[in-house]
């Protein structure tokens, strides 16, 4: 015999929004009532055939450009080294 209220309440109409294109869809689950979800079929590049990209203007720009700060830091760094082991030899 089954023990009591051990499973979960499941809602058989609970209400799906996809947070990417605003599609709302019925299904049932046993979370909430309302569910926001990130990407539905509705948008989903493996259903749809398109890819949508989101932010992602500028991103190898910035990738290049704080790899190029680094490298301008580290050369710095090994100038700044270079000089004051020169120094260091001049002093003994």
């Amino acid at each position: 015999m089954p023990k009591k209220d051990i499973q979960p309440k499941y809602f058989e109409e609970a209400k799906f929004i996809c947070t990417t294109c605003a599609n709302e869809f019925v299904c049932g689950t046993t979370k909430r009532e309302e569910m926001r979800i990130d990407v539905c079929s509705n948008c989903h590049p493996f259903f749809s055939g398109a890819q949508n990209f989101a932010n992602t203007t500028g991103r190898v720009e910035q990738f290049k450009s704080k790899f190029a700060r680094k490298e301008a830091i580290n050369a710095t760094a090994q100038k700044n080294s270079e000089d004051q082991k020169s120094k260091n030899k001049e002093n003994k």
